[in-house]
């Protein structure tokens, strides 16, 4: 045990609900979106996004740190998995 860190302890990321074991935890072993998946108006935005058919005139649904449509898109960040625990 280092550092109250129990050999193969496993817990579950609070960031990307991933079950990882703390002695693997690496800078790059997370990766998730650090922002939001909103719904803005067109013009609230920077750049044009594509509404699916069943989406208001109006709306358009994204992450706003990268921009991608798919509500379950790969994350565009990584760093460290945080425990719900820290």
């Amino acid at each position: 045990m280092e550092n109250g860190v129990k050999e193969g302890e496993k817990k579950v990321c609070r960031r990307c609900k991933e079950t990882y074991e703390t002695t693997s935890n690496a800078p790059s072993s997370c990766r998730f979106h650090p922002s939001f998946f909103v719904c803005r108006r067109h013009d609230d935005q920077r750049r044009y996004y594509e509404l699916g058919p069943d989406d208001p005139p109006y709306a358009a649904k994204f992450y706003d740190c990268c921009g991608a449509e798919d509500p379950n898109a790969s994350g565009c960040t990584t760093d460290f998995h945080v425990s719900y625990d820290d």
